[in-house]
C-alpha cells in the first residue's frame, strides 16, 4: 500500500506540472504556485517509495 501511495504522489506532480505549464502564459504567479505543489508532491512520492529515504 506503501508503494502505492508514491506512485499516486507522482502521478499528482505530473498532473500539476501539466496545469502549471498550461496557465504559464495566463497567470504566472498560479503557474508558480503550482510547480512548488508539483515539487513538493513529486519529491514526497519519491522519499515514499524510500529511494533516498533510507
Amino acid at each position: 500500500m506503501q508503494d502505492l501511495w508514491g506512485v499516486l504522489l507522482i502521478g499528482l506532480g505530473g498532473l500539476l506540472a501539466g496545469g502549471a505549464i498550461a496557465t504559464w502564459k495566463q497567470q504566472r504567479a498560479l503557474s508558480v504556485a503550482l510547480g512548488v505543489c508539483t515539487v513538493l508532491a513529486v519529491a514526497s512520492g519519491v522519499l515514499r517509495l524510500g529511494y533516498f529515504g533510507g
